[in-house]
This record gives C-alpha cells, sequence and structure tokens, in this order.
C-alpha cells in the first residue's frame, strides 16, 4: 500500500508585498506536479540577499509579472525527490536534488514542498550537505556565469575577485582556480581572509584594511586580466585602476554602487543564467576535487525573518534555512 501524501505543507509566505512583518508561516496545499516538473521534499533553503527584495516586489516591477498571493519565497532549495511528472527523464523519487525556482509561479523553497522544472534541478555533487546545495545553487549559477559567460576567463589569466568571502564570491575563487585563474581575493575581515586562503587564492587581502590596489599592481605588474565585482563601492572602485588596457569587469545586476565605465576597460554588468539553469556545468567543476560552500548558520522555517534581518549582519559565504 503506497502512502499518501498530505495535501498542504508549511510555508513562509507573504500575502503582500512589503516589509519584514509580512513573513508568515502558513497551511498552503501542495501544488500539482505538472508533465515536466518534480515534486521535491524540501530539507533546506537558501536565504539569499536578493530575497528582501522579491519580498518588497521588486522583481515583480522588474519583470512585469502579475503576483499570485500567497507567495512562497525561496530561489534556491534542496531536498528529495518525492514525485515525477509523466514527461521527467533524469531524475526519479528518492533522488536528493537542489535546484533554482526562481519567479516560479507555483512558488518557492521556503516551504516544505516544491513543485520545480526538471531542468532546473540536478543531483547534489560531491560531499555537500543538504543546506550546502539548497545554499549554493543560484550563487553557483551566477558565479559561474560571471567568470565563464562574461569574462571568458581563460588558463593562466590574472583575476581579481571583490567580495571573496561572500555567497558568490567564496564560489568564484574555487571555480576560477579550476579554470587556471591566478586568483586575488579581497575578503572581508579576519576571519574571511583566513576562509578564503583555505580555498586557494594566490593572494588574499582584507578590503577593510589593507591598499587594494598596491595589493593588485603588485599581484600582477603588468596589469590584471580580469575583475569579479560581487559587491560595489569605494575600494572596489579603485581597484578597477589595476587592469591593463583591455581588461574586463563583469558585476551581478544588484551589485552597488554601479562601477563607473573607464577607457580602455570592458565592463559588463550580468544576470546568472537561472531558467534552466547550468548545474551539471556547475557539478563537474564542484566534482573535480574538495569543495567547500559555507554555510554561516541556518534557521528554523519559522525563523525566515530572523534569516532575512541576518543579511545584514558580517558573515562568511551564505545563510539557510532547515525546512523539515
Amino acid at each position: 500500500m503506497t502512502q499518501t501524501l498530505s495535501k498542504t505543507m508549511k510555508a513562509v509566505a507573504i500575502d503582500r508585498f512589503g516589509g519584514i512583518e509580512t513573513l508568515e508561516t502558513q497551511e498552503l496545499p501542495i501544488p500539482a506536479v505538472g508533465a515536466d516538473e518534480v515534486l521535491v521534499h524540501v530539507e533546506a533553503a537558501g536565504v539569499g540577499v536578493w530575497d528582501p527584495f522579491e519580498r518588497e516586489g521588486g522583481f515583480a516591477k522588474e519583470f512585469n509579472i502579475k503576483p499570485v498571493f500567497p507567495l512562497v519565497l525561496g530561489s534556491d532549495g534542496a531536498g528529495t525527490v518525492e514525485a515525477v511528472g509523466p514527461q521527467v527523464k533524469r531524475l526519479k523519487k528518492g533522488d536528493r536534488v537542489y535546484g533554482i525556482s526562481f519567479l516560479n509561479p507555483k512558488g518557492g523553497f521556503y516551504a516544505q514542498y516544491a513543485v520545480v522544472k526538471e531542468t532546473s534541478l540536478a543531483l547534489i555533487p560531491g560531499k555537500l550537505t543538504m543546506p550546502q546545495a539548497a545554499a549554493m545553487a543560484v550563487d553557483a549559477v551566477t558565479a559561474l556565469a560571471g567568470l565563464d559567460t562574461t569574462l571568458s576567463l581563460k588558463n593562466g589569466e590574472s583575476l581579481l575577485i571583490f567580495g571573496a568571502s561572500g555567497g558568490i564570491g567564496h564560489l568564484a575563487v574555487q571555480f576560477a582556480k579550476r579554470m587556471g585563474a591566478r586568483v586575488l581575493a579581497v575578503a572581508s575581515g579576519d576571519d574571511g581572509v583566513a576562509f578564503v586562503r583555505g580555498l586557494g587564492a594566490d593572494k588574499v587581502v582584507d578590503g577593510y584594511k589593507e591598499d587594494v590596489l598596491a595589493a593588485a599592481r603588485q599581484f600582477a605588474p603588468n596589469g590584471l586580466d580580469a575583475v569579479l565585482l560581487t559587491t560595489g563601492g569605494e575600494a572596489a572602485e579603485k581597484s578597477l585602476a589595476a587592469l591593463r588596457t583591455g581588461g574586463r569587469v563583469a558585476y551581478p545586476n544588484g551589485v552597488q554602487p554601479v562601477p563607473k565605465e573607464r577607457a580602455g576597460i570592458k565592463l559588463q554588468s550580468y544576470d546568472g543564467e537561472y531558467n534552466p539553469p547550468p548545474l551539471d556545468k556547475v557539478n563537474r567543476l564542484i566534482d573535480a576535487g574538495p569543495f567547500e560552500v559555507k554555510v554561516a548558520r541556518t534557521f528554523t522555517l519559522d525563523q525566515a525573518a530572523d534569516a532575512q534581518r541576518a543579511l545584514n549582519d558580517h558573515y562568511l559565504g551564505k545563510l539557510a534555512l532547515i525546512t523539515k
């Protein structure tokens, strides 16, 4: 006799756009599974720096989407496959998966269950735990798009990664090393410097205390080939002076303040590829050796508001919700 799923689930959803007070734990129907979709029993969800922007209605306005409330947040997550639609070929019940549910009309991962297209999911790579896999998806895809698609990083090139101890940055350091680059990493605080040094960066400096421009000129006397800015600000802006003529800069959309154009430098903003995300490529890079995804803190589903408040604190890597 097969066990039947309950028809409802616990989820953190909003009934209107607004401040942190709009986040509520609710009992909602489990979404129906379409032909090319997968029902995931969610075990963990990433808490992204962009989540408050979505909560406030920023993405709905930007992409001209009419929201359907109650709206479950959570762009990335991980769990176990509970059921699959008839067209699903790669995944089966019981598989451990992670993926992206960005602006999914059926809701995100701040819930006990999520329905996601098969193309937006992949098997969890390496020895990653559920919280690590959950916290990684959007940031890994964003890091890869910056290095590969936008900067076209090549073996042997010199690269500065600004914000290297953050969610995107610490993954970008590891990807860039696997792509054969020489990496100068700018991290935050003594803990950030020690952490990023352990990830294999060739040189790490503290963005709060050290002269980043001087360090960059020493690291690449003929000029840096490329810069990935995962965060903005005065020190990030100054560091661009270390680029050679013809050097490239990439930064994800949402980085503030936006870096200024410079003569002789190719400056590009970009979005990660989220639909469908290149998770197989991410997995190949991760499987190439030891890989670390830093989850600084975890929260329960009921603590989603606390988790979003904690986005303003100093932390390394990423935050996550444990949803089961």
